[in-house]
């Protein structure tokens, strides 16, 4: 069974930092890709990060700020947020994808209605 839990959420200031963890289980990290998701109420769900084996792609409001790390010995995916913004306060999720579909996902193989085994978020707020 797949299942990909996510924690490490919080409150936190405007300016601090947040480290949040995916654990996955049931799928390789050599096989799948993995991508960080950000969603609040009324608003579609929206790409943050995804990462497959050595190859990362962030999404605008996450450059330069956040960090996508892999620990295949953990089979964990971590995601470092520095400088956190009132803007980045919402649930944050990850899901899979297998590594050829994101790669021949180009430009979108951060999309989020191209990942599955969503597993249960965990909730960022920062406070401004």
């Amino acid at each position: 069974e797949v299942q990909l839990q996510a924690s490490g959420g919080g409150l936190v200031q405007a300016g601090g930092s947040l480290r949040l963890a995916c654990a996955v289980s049931g799928l390789s990290l050599d096989d799948y890709a993995i991508g960080w998701f950000r969603q609040v109420p009324g608003e579609d769900r929206e790409g943050v990060v995804c990462i497959y084996r050595t190859s990362s792609y962030y999404e605008v409001p996450a450059r330069g700020r956040f960090t996508i790390s892999l620990d295949n010995a953990k089979n964990t995916v971590y995601l470092n947020m520095n400088n956190l913004k009132s803007e980045d306060t919402g649930v944050y999720t990850c899901a899979a994808l297998s590594g050829t579909s994101y790669y021949s996902a180009g430009y979108y193989r951060c999309d989020p209605y191209r990942y599955s085994s969503w597993g249960r978020g965990t909730q960022v707020t920062v406070s401004s």
